[in-house]
This record gives C-alpha cells, structure tokens and sequence, in this order.
C-alpha cells in the first residue's frame, strides 16, 4: 500500500534535531501556516457540509461527530462550543469519541480500532435520518470513525466526512467528503500538529457558516448567544448597544426585559412594544434578527402611513 501523505517525511525535516531552538520553532510555524492554508481548496464540500448541519438543526435533528485520538480533540473543541456561541441547544450536539469520556484524561491508541464501541455508540445515541454525522480522521480510514460513518449509514443518517488523504475510504463512503490535503507533518505522522490545525480551522468554518445560515450572526455578532457568565453578559450588551445604536445601560435594561436574549433585546430598542411581540416577530422571521427588524420597520411605516 502506498504511504499515506500524513504518515510522509517533510522536506523540511531532515536535521530538525540539529538546528537551534528558534529555527526549529520556524520551521514548526511555517508548516503549521502550510497546512491551514489547505483548507481554503474545501470550502465548496464545507459549504455543502454546512447547509447539510443547518437544516438538520433548523429541523430540530442533532449534530454527531465521530472521531479519535486528535481528530476527536478537535471535533469535541468544535461541538462543545456551539451552545453558549450560537446557542444550539445542548441535546442538539453529540460528540462520540473512541473510548469514551476516559479518553480526555488518557487519549490511548488501542480505542480507534474498536469497531463494535463505534457502533454501540451510534445505536445508544439513536441517531437516525433526521440527524446528521461528521467523522473525522486525519489518515481517512481510523477504524472507530470508519464504523461510526458505516453504522450512521445503515441507519439512513446523512454523513460528512472530514480526511487529510485524497481517495481515504472515509471519503468514498460519506455523502459530503471533505479532503483538507495538508502536507507532510515536520514530526512524521503527528496528525496533531497540521493535520489538526486544519481540521480545527474547517470545523470552526463549517460550524460558523451553519450558525450565520440559522440567523445566529447580525453584522459579525453573535446574537444567538448564551450569557451565562460576566463576560458573555457584557458581550450581549455590547452587542445590543451596537446594533440597536444605544447606551449600554438602555441595553442593559432591554436585555432583562428580554430574558437575556439578544435578538429580542434588539427588537425591543428598534420599536417593539414587549417582548411577546418581539419573539412573535422573531417566529415570523424563522427567528432571523434581519427580516424580523425589516417587518418590524415596514409595521411601522404602514402605522405612521395610516395615521
């Protein structure tokens, strides 16, 4: 079998050992710098991706990943931030990494090759066609990620597969396959380094991309957020001084008539009478601030039209 690109020597490895400590640092730089820029030849099958996980939440499925070792670090990094970013709710995210919740405090290799735990773990969490799978694995054929995808399968669920090897079988037997074609990494086959550095970016663009087509982004804001601790808080009156062009203290108050909800805090510094009225123009809106800011303009046109 052909070396797998992850597992190849980089050209700029040879006598790493022998170099100071700076160079070494630059030639680590510059290959992690060469492997995020392989992400920007995905985004026509990250796009697909996106809409895929858009609709699927819009719909009220849920979102799995699938994966091990690094690859499960940097999908749990993606999917535990989405409620208190975006505010999917918490039961709308599923994160299935190869041995469990021991695998935080001891990532050991031997899990990924558990096929039967991949799919007991598919079967437990219920998934099925209203939900939506993301595997991924650097080398595109990690047995737990590949036995994840192939039960998700059985199971009608769409599947996105997310590799760092053109032609890997994870690819071939997702619905959306996603090849982020990094180069070899300066420490042969540590898929944390590159490998992981671009998989972290495409999930952080692919789950981005699903909350600005939810309507969970106005103008670069998250307005969909959960402020749950001090910082988050003052963010969300931040960002409903911003948008709305208000005093921070007004927002303040417009939040805690809001119920901490940015998107119905604005709405209420824009002209709605209560805050029952501004999640009815929310609903309406498929709650998207825009067009709920739009018709909550043209209600007011209408009014001062025929007064």
């Amino acid at each position: 079998m052909a070396l797998r690109r992850t597992e190849e020597r980089h050209a700029e490895a040879g006598g790493i050992d022998l170099l100071p400590d700076e160079d070494v640092l630059a030639r680590l730089a510059d290959a992690q710098v060469e492997a995020a820029a392989s992400v920007r030849a995905a985004r026509e099958p990250l796009a697909r991706a996106a809409r895929l996980a858009a609709d699927t939440v819009a719909k009220g499925g849920r979102i799995a990943y699938a994966a091990a070792g690094s690859s499960a670090l940097m999908a749990l990094a993606d999917g535990l931030e989405l409620p208190g970013t975006f505010g999917i709710a918490p039961e709308q995210v599923i994160v299935l990494i190869a041995g469990g919740a021991a695998a935080l405090h001891t990532l050991a290799g031997a899990p990924e090759d558990d096929l039967d735990e991949a799919r007991r773990a598919v079967v437990e969490a219920g998934l099925g066609p209203a939900d939506c799978l993301i595997a991924v694995t650097a080398s595109g054929s990690t047995p737990y990620a590949l036995a994840a995808l192939e039960e998700a399968r059985a199971r009608a669920v769409p599947t996105i597969a997310i590799a760092n090897n053109a032609g890997a079988p994870v690819l071939e037997r997702a619905d959306i396959a996603v090849v982020l074609a990094t180069p070899p990494e300066i420490v042969a086959g540590s898929t944390r380094m590159g490998a992981g550095t671009a998989q972290k970016i495409a999930l952080n663009m692919l789950s981005t991309l699903m909350a600005i087509r939810l309507g969970h982004v106005h103008d670069g804001f998250m307005v969909n957020l959960k402020a749950d601790n001090q910082k988050l808080k003052a963010r969300a009156v931040g960002i409903v001084a911003a948008i709305a062009g208000c005093g921070e203290a007004e927002a303040g108050t417009l939040l805690d008539r809001a119920g901490g909800s940015v998107k119905t805090a604005t709405l209420l510094a824009a002209g709605a009478t209560s805050r029952v009225d501004a999640e009815a123009l929310l609903q309406d809106a498929g709650w998207r601030l825009r067009p709920a800011l739009s018709m909550l303009k043209g209600d007011a046109r209408a009014r001062t039209q025929a007064s």
